[in-house]
């Protein structure tokens, strides 16, 4: 499945002075962790944000924002933006603020650890 390298390139150029960060290749996409959580991303020519979840219902009435539902379900926090919604730069950088922001505040997931042999 492509991806919009574009997207990539512009989200990697707004992060380079964020620290922690690492890119990982997932969903079909790109998407960037920031100190180890998910925090913002790109699936095909849309990117995918991690947001508050309380700002869920405000964030869906900007244009070019929906929400992300990738089994059918839609899940809280998470958002596509497509490129209407992230056109100009002052949108741009907007959701990537709302990214930043709520990742301070975000818990990493518990990933599973394997239990070393003696």
């Amino acid at each position: 499945m492509a991806f919009n390298e574009k997207l990539v390139d512009r989200i990697r150029e707004s992060l380079v002075d964020v620290k922690k960060v690492e890119e990982k290749y997932m969903f079909g996409g790109v998407c960037f962790m920031v100190d180890g959580k998910m925090c913002i991303g790109v699936v095909k020519d849309e990117m995918m944000c991690r947001i508050d979840p309380t700002l869920d219902e405000v964030v869906l009435e900007k244009t070019g924002c929906r929400p992300m539902d990738f089994t059918g379900k839609r899940m809280k926090g998470y958002v596509f933006i497509d490129e209407e919604g992230m056109k100009s730069t002052k949108n741009f950088d907007y959701w990537v603020s709302l990214c930043l922001e709520f990742n301070s505040l975000a818990k990493a997931s518990k990933k599973k650890q394997k239990k070393s042999k003696k």
